[in-house]
């Protein structure tokens, strides 16, 4: 590290190429993320204009009966033979929507591109697209077989209809995006080159430039061994100042030089009898070798005081929230095996890996916690704790042996605001903290008969993450 950082320093030449090869870096790199930028957007504004062109044959195609049911006239459909072609990266869908809501009707119509797929277009935003009514959405998204596909959605809407229509279509990007990579390639490698062109000519133009930096180099070597006593020559007009300081640094020194020599020689002849004088004594026992002895001593002591100095100076210097399901059923059933024990309960819980719940750890716990604790007060020995997954879910079952409830005791428990002390007997704690839970994640509660054993079920349906 010395060694590159003297050598650095040290050269004039490769500061200059070292800096030339920074800034080249620099600036190519921000010229290939410009370029790769500008020819990106480029290409997906021609794809998006292709978009706008297939919404706008598909705005000119739907139409509604007198009855309000879609129809399309096949003559004035998108032409392109892609959308008959099944998975051919090129799709549209119209689709009704809810305006209440926010989310599509069972109305759809699609062309043989789609085949028996979807368009995942995020939920997020249906609701802009007819908040928008008639200004164009766009995303990004995946397609039926897992292509990245640029999708556009416009909602309108026709005369007999009170909801809005939604028309979206979608092209496969994947040529798109692999020509932007290969664009970015061929600028990398091109502007790769192109450094390594204009390093090499900096280098052979630094030489150059510096070539006469070596002619004085090799003058003052030449005044230094006596062959001359000045710089002279056709420097260049750069170069030219500098030699003529150090032709008067030249003179000066030789006075200095002269003086020097005279002064000394006056100072020598001036000191000779009293140095003499005293390295006599010192070399003595006598008071005087006891006094240099202290001098010497002090001046050794502010030396190693101003060095110690010296080294001291050297030194200074929740959107996406999930739970995991498998701790809140281990941990709820520790301590209600704790809490029942004296009753003799045992309570079994499943341990479902990598299964979470899309929602907070103290929802998952009120619910889970309400029924475990509800099913030990009413099991006359066992509770079971199982889980079964779902498509988008899970289902979260708790069982107990005790004497279950019927069918009017069920109904009564799962009536919204009934409370603990208005619950009829048998109903057990906190089912209606649990309904509105469970309701309030998209989700569902049920009471049911317990089909081992023969108690009751409580069973939560949840969505997962």
């Amino acid at each position: 590290m010395d060694f590159f950082q003297s050598t650095f320093d040290n050269s004039l030449a490769r500061r200059l190429l070292v800096t030339a090869a920074l800034m080249s870096l620099v600036l190519l790199a921000g010229l290939v993320l410009i370029l790769s930028a500008v020819y990106r957007g480029q290409t997906l504004a021609l794809l998006d204009a292709e978009l706008d062109r297939t919404l706008t044959s598909l705005l000119r195609s739907v139409d509604a009966d007198d009855s309000g049911n879609l129809f399309v006239n096949d003559e004035t459909l998108p032409a392109d033979e892609l959308f008959n072609t099944a998975l051919s990266g090129r799709y549209w869908v119209i689709a009704g929507a809810d305006q209440e809501t926010g989310t599509y009707t069972q109305e759809l119509i699609q062309p043989k591109s789609l085949w028996e797929g979807e368009i995942p277009w995020p939920e997020k935003n249906i609701r802009r697209v007819i908040d928008g009514q008639g200004d164009i959405i766009r995303s990004t998204g995946v397609g039926p077989i897992g292509e990245r596909v640029r999708m556009a959605a416009q909602s309108i809407t026709l005369s007999g209809r009170s909801n809005p229509i939604i028309l979206l279509t979608a092209f496969d990007r994947t040529e798109t995006d692999r020509g932007a990579e290969r664009f970015t390639w061929i600028l990398v490698t091109a502007m790769s080159a192109l450094a390594a062109i204009i390093l090499l000519a900096l280098r052979y133009g630094i030489r150059s430039a510096l070539r006469p930096l070596s002619r004085v180099r090799h003058d003052i070597e030449e005044i230094r061994e006596g062959s001359r006593t000045k710089l002279e020559g056709d420097y260049p007009s750069e170069v030219l100042p500098l030699s003529e300081e150090l032709n008067k640094l030249l003179d000066h020194n030789r006075g200095v030089v002269e003086r020097a020599q005279t002064h000394v020689g006056n100072l020598a002849h001036a000191l000779k009898t009293p140095l003499a004088v005293m390295m006599n004594e010192a070399a003595g026992d006598t008071p005087l070798d006891d006094v240099v002895r202290r001098q010497a001593g002090a001046m050794h002591d502010n030396v190693q005081h101003y060095l110690k100095r010296a080294r001291a100076a050297a030194r200074a210097q929740t959107l996406g929230s999930r739970s995991a399901v498998a701790p809140v059923l281990a941990d709820m059933g520790r301590l209600l095996t704790k809490l029942f024990a004296a009753k003799g309960i045992t309570v079994t819980v499943a341990n479902p890996e990598n299964l979470y719940f899309r929602g907070e750890k103290q929802d998952l716990e009120e619910m889970v916690g309400n029924l475990m604790e509800n099913a030990c007060k009413w099991a006359k020995s066992r509770v079971q704790v199982s889980v079964q997954i779902t498509e988008g879910g899970f289902l979260l079952h708790v069982d107990d042996d005790g004497n279950g409830l019927t069918l009017d005791e069920r109904g009564a428990a799962l009536q919204r605001g009934v409370r603990l002390d208005e619950a009829a007997p048998g109903t057990g704690l906190g089912l209606s903290i649990v309904t509105e839970l469970a309701e309030m994640h998209e989700g569902r509660f049920v009471l049911d008969d317990a089909p081992e054993l023969g108690g009751l079920r409580a069973t939560l349906r949840l969505p997962s993450a």
